[in-house]
């Protein structure tokens, strides 16, 4: 289902009507611009670390993931 060339314009025109001409090209930058941000905090979502921010923090959190992989081979061995 994709939007084709009619309902595009159908919806530009609705726009212009509630908008109005003159508020319709600040609206479409502020848009675009929160669009921008999104994505690039969507992207930038994986890339921060933790160390920067907080040592203890990230000492914590590798501790606990380290105290997880111990249980998680001690199980693997029961099982075994």
């Amino acid at each position: 289902m994709s939007l084709g060339m009619p309902e595009i314009v159908i919806i530009l025109v609705i726009a212009l009507l509630i908008f109005g001409p003159t508020r319709l090209p600040g609206l479409g930058k502020s848009m675009g611009e929160a669009i921008r941000g999104f994505k690039k905090g969507i992207d930038g979502a994986g890339d921060r670390d933790v160390t920067d921010e907080n040592p203890r923090e990230a000492d914590r959190l590798e501790s606990v993931k380290s105290e997880e992989i111990k249980k998680t081979k001690v199980k693997e061995e029961d099982q075994a």
